[in-house]
């Protein structure tokens, strides 16, 4: 497969902006892949996430998903988790009928409590959501983000560890986010470390079938302020891509700088110069 390059949802150019038309345009400018957006809420119905699989299949554009960033795991309220699973079941079920391969969503927040008890919360609820999807026969790949701010669940520790312990999941590198969790990790070699830390985790599979997400990003002490574009940031992406590339690292890589296949292309163009 390579490593594929795309964007976070539809592309800024075409017009209409459907998913449709998006995966049209991701073809015409050279790229391979496009995670489907359902951040707002999973709007899309049955009929039109089968529309969207055959243009996918047709432009042959590699699908992903993102579910909506109203999910917390470690909701103290019955009814918040409820409505949490809920979210992360519908975005399974639309994003398989898309053709999509993954579908990565935020596990949760801390809210105060010790990270152990948050681990132990999210895993037990997360298992809960895997089973019932396969139970319906839908083998989704769920990947928790690596998260940055300090009050988000989402440490790389804690992903390889529901990764390693969860069947059915898998974790989503966001490397922007993983820079400013930090204020560090932005080289070469911490990439590389990084991607090291999955292998002996979770295995050589792994790195062969990775999703990343990248952009610019601004933050503080604090962690996670705003995406920016590659440019306009201090995150060393050259460097990043040459540790993909020396390690031959396979699967997606999504775009969610501000101005989406911009620098999508930079990084497609950037990777294949190396």
């Amino acid at each position: 497969m390579g490593l594929l390059f795309g964007t976070a949802g539809i592309p800024r150019s075409p017009r209409p902006a459907t998913t449709q038309a998006g995966i049209e345009r991701v073809r015409e400018l050279g790229l391979d892949c496009l995670e489907v957006q359902f951040v707002q809420g999973v709007k899309m119905g049955e009929a039109a996430a089968r529309v969207v699989h055959l243009a996918a299949q047709k432009n042959g554009i590699r699908l992903s998903a993102h579910a909506p960033y109203f999910i917390n795991f470690n909701a103290h309220e019955a009814d918040k988790l409820s409505a949490s699973q809920t979210r992360l079941l519908q975005s399974a079920r639309i994003g398989a009928l898309c053709g999509a391969e993954s579908v990565v969503f935020h596990a949760g927040f801390y809210l105060k409590d010790p990270p152990e008890l948050t681990y132990v919360r999210i895993k037990g609820v997360l298992e809960k959501t895997v089973a019932r999807l396969h139970g319906e026969g839908n083998y989704m790949v769920l990947r928790p983000e690596l998260t940055g701010k300090f009050t988000q669940f989402g440490t790389v520790g804690e992903l390889l560890s529901l990764s390693a312990e969860v069947k059915g999941v898998a974790p989503a590198l966001d490397f922007s986010h993983f820079h400013a969790r930090c204020g560090e990790c932005n080289s070469y070699a911490e990439f590389v470390e990084l991607l090291r830390q999955v292998e002996a985790r979770l295995g050589p599979l792994a790195l062969k079938q990775i999703h990343i997400h990248l952009s610019g990003i601004h933050y503080t002490r604090a962690g996670e302020i705003k995406h920016l574009n590659l440019k306009e940031s201090d995150m060393r992406y050259e460097e990043l891509l040459r540790a993909l590339k020396d390690l031959g690292v396979e699967g997606m890589l999504i775009c969610e700088s501000p101005n989406l296949e911009e620098d999508a292309l930079l990084l497609k163009e950037t990777y294949a110069s190396l």
